[in-house]
């Protein structure tokens, strides 16, 4: 495909003042030859302190070219190669050159591996470059996606995989032609926590699904964001935010829906908000008869929850979607409904980085040449479903979904990687 220069000079000008950002102190990525070493203090008998770093050696992982230096990928991922085991930042793609420079001597990145948009596919000629990790503008994912796999690189691409259905499709195709494993960063779906209520669900612990309600909201504050511009976001709070109540409805529940009632609305005069929706409700019903009522929002204060009310039990996550601290608590009635009283227990989990341990998984798939856990064809559902309930808002009628063709999720993801 060839690039076009205007959405670049757009992306550039929307994120520019990304640029001040601070970058993490250390680098995951130090050179082993400057590290400190000290000789070990206890006598044979004590517990030797760990001070290896996690995982495989430093030249045995693969290699990820971090494509766009904006939030996500300063201030989440790239301090997530720290606790990664399989992965290495060795490359970064950025249209500021002295912003890049400085982040890429902080994770001992070489200056020639530094790129600007421009020379994007000479990644084909760089072999330490394995994969590549796509967070631009939603309308940049398409094209870069392709690049890469003609380049010969597999790709992590950030959710919402693109702005059209189409678009997922041809990243689908691009990524199957040229035998290159294609992911979206479908973060949740590996955390520790999510996979532990996963599992709950699985064994029947909440009884039959019943009911999925949830909120995921937020304030924006800049007019100029990209994700308020049409063209770069493909639309406001629903792909962005509303996402996660979309895919955390079809992941836990294991179900797709069938039919989808949608809402949107923007407070007129609001200069955020003259080419996006401000907000979204929807519902979602599926074949089983479980429902999912949601909200999305980018003009209400921060709300990140859900509850998932089964036969025999609720399961609640307050906060839900957040990169850490997210809390799982569990309540039903102990000792039978006659005798018992209602019990609510929160469930502790062990807490894990979300980036690391999908960068984790895209290593894996990448060496095993496998399918991931979350595909090409997840993120297309999501669209398939967020393109539903903008066409529902627009008609003000419900419309009805058809199964798609196939699995939409790789096999599961290994708990101990």
């Amino acid at each position: 495909m060839k690039h076009d220069q205007a959405p670049r000079r757009d992306f550039l000008r929307y994120v520019g003042t990304l640029a001040a950002l601070s970058a993490p102190a250390m680098g995951a990525a130090a050179a082993e030859k400057d590290r400190v070493t000290f000789p070990p203090i206890e006598t044979k008998s004590e517990k030797p302190e760990k001070t290896e770093p996690p995982g495989d050696p430093m030249n045995e992982r693969v290699g990820i070219a971090i494509v766009g230096v904006g939030r996500i990928s300063v201030n989440e991922v790239l301090p997530a190669f720290a606790q990664s085991k399989h992965t290495k930042p060795v490359a970064l793609v950025s249209g500021d050159r002295a912003k890049a420079l400085k982040i890429a001597r902080q994770y001992n990145i070489p200056e020639s591996a530094v790129l600007d948009y421009k020379d994007y596919d000479k990644l084909a000629g760089m072999p330490e470059v394995q994969g590549v990790y796509i967070a631009l503008p939603n309308s940049m994912h398409a094209e870069y996606t392709i690049r890469a796999a003609r380049a010969g690189k597999h790709v992590l691409c950030e959710k919402p995989m693109a702005n059209t259905v189409a678009e997922c499709q041809s990243m689908i195709d691009a990524c199957k032609g040229a035998k290159r494993r294609l992911m979206i960063a479908y973060r949740r779906q590996y955390a520790p926590v999510e996979r532990t209520l996963v599992k709950m669900i699985r064994e029947k612990k909440l009884g039959e699904l019943r009911e999925f309600v949830s909120c995921n909201s937020q304030n924006m504050g800049d007019p100029q964001h990209w994700r308020l511009k049409r063209a770069l976001a493909g639309g406001g709070a629903l792909p962005d935010v509303g996402l996660y109540c979309i895919n955390e409805a079809r992941f836990l529940s294991g179900e797709e829906p069938v039919e989808v009632i949608g809402h949107t609305w923007s407070t007129p005069g609001d200069a955020r908000f003259k080419e996006v929706e401000e907000s979204c409700q929807f519902v979602l019903r599926f074949p089983s008869g479980f429902v999912a009522s949601c909200s999305t929002g980018y003009a209400s204060h921060k709300s990140q929850m859900f509850r998932l009310n089964g036969s025999t039990a609720f399961a609640e996550m307050n906060p839900a979607y957040a990169y850490n601290g997210n809390r799982l608590r569990i309540s039903r009635v102990e000792g039978g409904k006659e005798q018992g009283q209602e019990q609510t227990s929160e469930i502790q989990v062990e807490e894990e980085n979300q980036f690391a341990k999908e960068l984790d998984h895209f290593a894996q798939c990448v060496r095993q040449d496998k399918q991931p856990h979350t595909p090409g064809e997840e993120g297309l559902q999501d669209q398939r479903i967020i393109e539903a309930i903008y066409a529902s808002a627009k008609s003000g009628r419900a419309v009805k979904l058809t199964p798609p063709p196939g699995k939409t999720r790789g096999p599961e993801p290994e708990e101990k990687a």
